[in-house]
């Protein structure tokens, strides 16, 4: 087999190619700053599995309860989690998620009131039949306890573009994607610390913004309570899909 040419990065020619054109378009700017890479050790195949196997079987035990227990949790679990999801990578690294922290009853009580109203909306008239049909195995409707039993309500925004100084807008990229893995790594550390959450999506989320003071550019996405279960908490009787379900190995 011949050797690879250990100067890939030239031509047939022998000649370095030529620069693309967008390169110069950032020539202005300074240029970008590297530090090594944090913090990593790498382990051997059998910690990494250990490892895995331990994280999958916390995260398999994980399921959505609507049963919250009033306990209260200490904020210092909360900040936690939060600063866990604000580790997720986003487009072009705007970070573009802010979440709203709430253990007060009367604001709790304020967002339950305008999410009840909605949903009842929703229920009754916005939704169909097979929009109904789907949630009908969950034993949902637009009675939602779990916002004021939990003691914590979680509500993730959305930042759709960012506000310089100016007033002017600055774009964000990728803010769906990268609003779904902080959400998605928000669930996980709540796992992992023993809590429960719920990812609740009144519909249509408005209020939210209104009630909790953020800005125009900014859009709710969830709302999570967080807490322990109650005792008696009881879940659907669902099962996940298997692996061979969701996973292609190659073409």
């Amino acid at each position: 087999m011949p050797e690879p040419d250990p100067d890939t990065s030239r031509g047939a020619n022998g000649a370095a190619p030529a620069e693309p054109s967008y390169k110069a378009l950032t020539r202005h700017l300074p240029e970008p700053r590297f530090v090594p890479l944090p913090g990593y050790t790498r382990l051997d195949e059998a910690q990494m599995l250990a490892r895995a196997e331990a994280f999958y079987r916390t995260m398999e035990r994980r399921r959505t309860t609507r049963h919250f227990a009033t306990d209260p949790v200490p904020r210092r679990l909360i900040e936690l989690a939060i600063l866990t999801a604000g580790t997720a990578p986003s487009g072009a690294h705007r970070q573009p998620w802010r979440f709203v922290a709430i253990d007060d009853a009367g604001l709790k009580a304020k967002i339950r009131a305008a999410a009840e109203e909605e949903e009842l909306k929703t229920y009754s008239e916005r939704m169909t039949d097979e929009w109904r049909e789907a949630l009908h195995p969950l034993g949902t409707d637009h009675v939602k306890e779990h916002l004021t039993d939990a003691p914590w309500l979680v509500v993730l925004f959305a930042e759709k573009f960012g506000l310089r100084p100016d007033g002017s807008h600055r774009k964000n990229y990728y803010v769906d994607e990268s609003v779904g893995i902080a959400a998605g790594l928000f669930v996980a550390a709540i796992q992992m610390m023993g809590l429960v959450t719920l990812t609740h999506t009144p519909n249509p989320m408005g209020f939210l913004r209104d009630l909790l003071g953020r800005g125009t550019n900014e859009k709710a996405v969830l709302v999570m309570p967080v807490g322990y279960p109650r005792p008696d908490a009881k879940v659907p009787d669902l099962q996940r899909l298997p692996l061979e379900a969701i996973v292609q190995w190659n073409a």
